[in-house]
């Protein structure tokens, strides 16, 4: 392994999620806001517990009550008069509806001139539901949809139609009180009604797609699901507004500042990336040998949120496909490296954020028996990248804005 550029690479991914955290965020966006009645406060997401406590400590005891619901190991402590739950990700469990039932408890018998503080983050769409179908068929459809590689706003589309609190449900029943949303996006293009399914959000998806996406998918699904996804969602409310604070351009932008201060020239490629991980390593790889003979150090970025495709039944995640994509690539080459890193702290079901791999990597696993096909193929690469000291630990990060993946050349 290359020292040097494993050591940039943990520096350039620990200042890109230092600057996406979403204190500030959250302060700035309820600077000026005024609150006639009660106020009850909402977090869903993987980052509820950050944005929670950061309410918290603006607002004070301003904040009547709060209910939050995070992934597990993601609560980093007490927050006065909040109730936080702990639960399933990427799969909702029993956890994640008991959390819901008490926010939902929390919003009943409102006034106008209540707020509901509403703070939405990534990973809602699992944490904050409650299911109109029995929670097994649930689980076992977004377990279908994430294994056959469908994308993130073809999933929601789907859940939306099998939830009470999705796709606007949410702020319906919280009415008539006010919904103000405060909301960090991890959905490219920060379409406002797919970041965690849209519980506060009037939905642009229709029946129509719903049942598409479930042709194309060949879904499996009881008669009663089907039918589900024929219930229009809300088209309008008009009782929310909302806020975007924090996106996956922000930590593309981030990590390309630190790319300049270790002395890259950097390159931000795109803040949309929408592909196979598989194959966005293996383009950042070609890219790298691109830019081999330039003769100068450069950092190509891409940030968003590519997808697996379950062939293989090992352990692993979309940003440690990628890395390893891309170390067959690159191998032999000196001073190359590619690192891809899911800013929330965790990749897959896995305790890893995402995968390192260099020049070296490959000669590193063939002297191990290990082939890099093979590892892909049979989805296993947090165990192969394990052995070559690749795997990135940050722990939960408090954030979460999709994905970002860097390629270095030294030059």
């Amino acid at each position: 392994m290359n020292r040097t550029l494993r050591s940039h690479a943990d520096q350039i991914i620990r200042e890109a999620i230092a600057a996406v955290q979403p204190d500030a965020a959250v302060q700035r966006a309820l600077s000026g806001m005024d609150f006639p009645g009660r106020v009850l406060l909402v977090a869903a997401g993987k980052a509820a517990w950050q944005m929670a406590k950061a309410a918290s400590d603006f607002l004070g005891s301003r904040i009547e009550q709060g209910v939050v619901v995070t992934k597990y190991d993601h609560v980093m402590g007490p927050i006065a008069n909040f109730t936080c739950f702990e639960a399933g990700h990427p799969v909702p469990d029993e956890n994640s509806f008991r959390g819901t039932q008490a926010a939902l408890d929390l919003v009943t018998d409102l006034t106008e001139k209540d707020t509901v503080l509403f703070l939405l983050s990534g990973g809602g769409s699992a944490l904050f539901e409650k299911p109109l179908v029995p929670a097994a068929e649930l689980q076992d459809i977004t377990g279908q949809l994430l294994a056959c590689g469908a994308d993130i706003v073809e999933i929601n589309t789907i859940r939306k139609r099998l939830s009470s609190v999705k796709g606007g449900r949410f702020a319906q029943l919280c009415a008539p009180a006010h919904v103000e949303a405060v909301i960090l996006s991890d959905i490219l293009g920060d379409p406002l009604d797919m970041i965690a399914s849209g519980p506060a959000c009037p939905d642009s998806a229709t029946g129509a797609d719903a049942r598409r996406i479930a042709a194309k998918y060949s879904l499996r699904m009881s008669d009663s699901a089907r039918a589900l996804l024929d219930v229009e969602t809300p088209k309008t409310l008009d009782n929310v507004h909302t806020q975007i604070n924090g996106s996956v351009r922000e930590l593309c932008a981030a990590a390309a500042a630190t790319c300049r201060t270790l002395g890259y020239e950097p390159v931000v490629l795109t803040d949309q990336l929408c592909c196979q991980a598989k194959e966005a390593g293996s383009f950042l790889a070609s890219i790298l040998k691109t830019h081999a003979a330039d003769g100068k150090p450069m950092a190509f970025i891409a940030g968003g949120e590519t997808v697996v495709v379950l062939t293989g039944h090992g352990k692993g995640g979309r940003n440690q496909e990628l890395a390893l994509a891309a170390a067959a690539g690159i191998r032999g080459m000196a001073g190359a490296a590619v690192f891809s890193v899911g800013s929330d702290g965790t990749d897959g079901p896995t305790d890893a954020a995402g995968g390192y791999c260099d020049g070296d990597t490959d000669d590193e696993l063939r002297a191990l028996g290990i082939s890099i096909d093979d590892v892909l193929h049979n989805n296993n690469a947090y165990h192969a990248l394990q052995k070559t000291g690749g795997l990135i630990m940050t722990g939960p990060t408090g954030t979460n804005v999709n994905d970002v993946a860097v390629a270095l050349i030294s030059g």
